[in-house]
């Protein structure tokens, strides 16, 4: 209802200004692509009645009637489309939580601490989420490597051995540095920990644990690869809540 009606104002209206107040206040959804003349037909009053009608309700004139309702269609879009953005992020958040296993964690959690060394590889804004896990398991005394360089990263995989844990930050698993990294330290014994949101055949194939996370196939900047890596954030914050409360 955009025009609010009291008896005060009530009293001031005739029965033909009422019926206008009343069609305006039922069709407002119509009124920004109409015009008075438009209002009056649909009414079977005049211009001037419509006019009459809408300032003795407190609006100025037409146009403005018609700039609050264009406002408030505004405010409306606004919220749904922000309430669309909380439920993208809920979505992710909720998907990825039903995707891990708990058994799963613990089992990493249990390679984690008997790891001598612990080696972080990510690319890309997924580097975001392997540099606050590394940090944190640094604070833990962990001997972690937190690594980025395609090239390191294939040079640290090259002498890997069975006391080595590589857990792998990647978005959709299909990195080729990446790849090559795990599949290195998988052929020489080391452990490797997988957590994506995309599960491909060499990733399976050379990862002893998948973490799956969900990402939501609506992408707010396309242009460039840049998708939030939410949910590898929730499976990094999962993985360290367990490791400390195990450690307690």
């Amino acid at each position: 209802m955009i025009i609010q009606l009291n008896d005060k104002i009530k009293s001031k209206l005739t029965s033909s200004e009422e019926q206008v107040i009343k069609y305006i206040n039922e069709n407002d959804n119509k009124l920004v692509d109409m015009s008075i003349v438009d209002i009056a037909e649909e009414t079977f009053t005049s211009p001037a009645t419509v006019s009459r009608a809408i300032k003795k309700c407190g609006v100025n004139g037409f146009m403005e009637l018609r700039y609050n309702l264009s406002k408030r269609k505004e405010e409306i879009n606004s919220s749904k489309d922000i309430n669309e953005i909380f439920s993208k992020s809920l979505i992710e958040t909720r998907q990825t939580l039903e995707n891990i296993s708990v058994n799963q964690i613990l089992e990493i959690i249990e390679l984690i601490q008997k790891s001598k060394k612990i080696i972080v590889i990510a690319r890309g804004l997924s580097e975001l989420v392997a540099t606050e896990f590394s940090l944190k398991l640094e604070l833990m005394d962990f001997n972690v490597f937190n690594i980025s360089d395609p090239n390191i990263m294939k040079k640290f995989s090259r002498e890997a051995n069975k006391d080595h844990l590589y857990i792998a930050f990647t978005l959709k698993g299909e990195d080729q540095d990446i790849l090559t990294t795990i599949k290195n330290a998988h052929l020489r014994d080391a452990n490797v920990v997988a957590c994506s949101c995309g599960s491909n055949k060499e990733l399976r194939k050379y990862s002893d644990h998948i973490i799956l996370g969900y990402k939501h196939s609506n992408i707010s900047i396309k242009k460039f690869e840049v998708t939030s890596r939410l949910p590898l954030f929730v499976i990094s914050r999962v993985i360290l809540d367990y490791l400390v409360m195990n450690s307690m």
